[in-house]
């Protein structure tokens, strides 16, 4: 379900945060289109924490540390790629009011990053917003081979480590399908988000200020 909203210029990162924990989030048609609106799936995307699967090739390129992954280092480097051409997605949902919007909930602690980094080049990452229990990851990019998994590895480790009980995908791609993403009915769905809302977690109870080891974000996922 999506519904047009005439008055963009009211949303605020307050209001964004307000309509997650309602269910529904922000999109646009395009980069060039000046307008926001508000979508509710009938059938929502989730990571459940607990399937996260890691196939043996990834868990090998994740362990050798190839990457520097970071966390926040490079919020605004992590959505201009997310809005960038993707090899099979020319064009993007992410507008300059989007950019705008979370950016401004980076600030206020709701929204963070994961970099992936290459030497001193950023490679892949992904953002998403946090909020009581329930991390929703919004975009992901990549410019090496595995970047972009790299960095939903380490963020579900985080997840877990920090108390999360929700990771929502908003939709279900076969990419995502592969980590173990699943469909709910929007009912479902809300249940599973308003008991996460009840409750408190750490998206800092890793390290934020110094890299996590590939080896130590699969123990992670390991033990749960």
């Amino acid at each position: 379900m999506a519904s047009r909203d005439s008055a963009n210029a009211d949303i605020t990162p307050e209001v964004l945060l307000r309509a997650y924990a309602c269910g529904i989030f922000p999109m646009a048609e395009s980069i060039d289109d000046p307008t926001l609106f508000w979508v509710e799936p009938e059938l929502r995307g989730i990571i459940p924490l607990g399937g996260f699967r890691v196939a043996s090739r990834l868990a090998r390129t994740v362990r050798s540390d190839v990457f520097t992954v970071t966390v926040n280092r490079d919020f605004r480097g992590v959505i201009d790629g997310c809005a960038s051409p993707q090899p099979g997605r020319d064009d993007t949902w992410i507008n300059r009011r989007i950019r705008e919007l979370y950016i401004g909930l980076h600030g206020i602690g709701h929204c963070h990053s994961v970099e992936v980094w290459q030497d001193d080049d950023l490679v892949g990452g992904l953002y998403g917003v946090s909020l009581g229990r329930a991390f929703f990851g919004e975009s992901m990019f990549h410019r090496a081979r595995d970047a972009s998994k790299v960095a939903l590895v380490h963020l579900v480790a985080r997840l877990l480590a920090g108390g999360y009980e929700l990771l929502d995908t908003q939709f279900v791609t076969e990419h995502l399908r592969s980590f173990g993403a699943i469909e709910v009915p929007r009912q479902r769905y809300r249940a599973l988000l308003d008991d996460a809302l009840h409750g408190v977690a750490d998206f800092g109870a890793l390290p934020v200020d110094q890299p996590v080891s590939g080896a130590q974000a699969l123990e992670i996922i390991a033990k749960n």
